[in-house]
């Protein structure tokens, strides 16, 4: 392609509401070394991508500033080395940014082939979660066949994907919190043993009433949750924590549990980590996830679907909260 083509992006005109995005034209990427350009059929809409439009996330160095971590779509171009793709191959991948845009540039190894029978829109919601639950939920928590787990959200794209990926993989029980009547049916649908409204109940009460513990929690809630999840863990348990929805902050804890109980507290993002280590993420997911997708045992829930143009409607329905499942922008070129 040549150096002057151009392509409509979202962009932020500053930071804040929903409406400091707006549809703009620039100069389309080109692919450098190891890397391949995508022309978007569709891209998902997460909370980081939130965050940033808040100001509060910033890219890493050399990260596209557009919003966007998550896209499906057809190859257009192959940066120099790329070995395992070809233009017009299928794939959805994990963006380190400029996802919201009608073309954009992954890293060889962070794209993967679409499975067949699987469409645009639900190619679009795999990757972030399920690079996300993988490397934290399994990767670095240990969960596995025979152990329970609470997992924090069971609506969101996170809690759905765990859900199902701790079901898949043989875990014991698995309880999860949702905020209403309607999600926590969901989440057992989805294959969750025990739904907790947390606005009506108390999930610590109900894990004590019923286990000993749970082995593993996975937590994007933070601050307000962390006595609760120490006294919500079995012994050698771990938990994991993703996001601070509920502030980064404890200001009174007390952490006689973690020696008494032998427990683990562990954290990450995902962004930030080297290309190297999103490789890694990957290349188990195409192992021991990505069969299980081709074969529908696990999928993406999609709640809504938003032409690219009407991204402040998709940032809107995000926080406000009401969502069960994945928020997807699709593109018409």
């Amino acid at each position: 392609m040549s150096g002057n083509e151009t392509m409509r992006h979202v962009a932020l005109d500053g930071f804040g509401a929903p409406d400091v995005m707006s549809i703009a034209t620039g100069p389309r990427p080109a692919p450098g070394p190891g890397q391949v350009l995508v022309k978007v059929a569709a891209a998902g809409v997460n909370r980081p991508d939130v965050a940033q439009r808040l100001g509060n996330y910033p890219p890493p160095p050399g990260a596209s500033p557009i919003l966007g971590l998550e896209v499906a779509g057809i190859i257009a171009e192959i940066g120099e080395g790329v070995t395992a793709f070809a233009v017009g191959d299928r794939v959805c991948g994990l963006a380190n940014g400029g996802g919201y845009a009608e073309y954009c540039v992954l890293p060889e190894g962070q794209t993967l082939a679409v499975p067949d029978g699987l469409d645009d829109v639900s190619a679009a919601g795999l990757p972030e979660t399920f690079f996300t639950v993988w490397a934290n939920l399994f990767m670095m928590a240990g969960m596995g066949e025979g152990k329970s787990v609470l997992i924090h959200g069971g609506t969101s794209g996170i809690g759905t994907t765990a859900i199902q990926l701790a079901r898949a993989f043989g875990a014991s029980r698995i309880f999860t919190t949702a905020g209403s009547a309607e999600k926590c049916a969901a989440a057992e649908a989805l294959g969750a043993d025990v739904a907790i409204n947390y606005r009506e109940q108390d999930f610590a009460e109900i894990i004590k009433a019923q286990s000993d513990g749970v082995d593993v929690i996975l937590d994007m809630i933070g601050g307000r949750y962390f006595q609760r999840n120490l006294s919500s863990l079995a012994k050698d348990g771990c938990l994991s924590i993703i996001a601070f929805l509920g502030g980064p902050k404890v200001e009174e804890a007390n952490l006689m549990p973690i020696m008494r109980k032998r427990l683990r507290v562990i954290g990450s993002t995902m962004r930030p980590r080297t290309d190297a280590e999103k490789r890694e993420i990957r290349d188990e997911l195409l192992d021991k996830v990505w069969p299980l997708v081709a074969r529908g045992t696990v999928k993406p829930v999609i709640d809504k679907v938003f032409a690219f143009e009407n991204v402040v409607d998709a940032h809107r329905r995000m926080e406000e909260g009401d969502h069960i499942g994945k928020i997807i922008l699709t593109f018409d070129h």
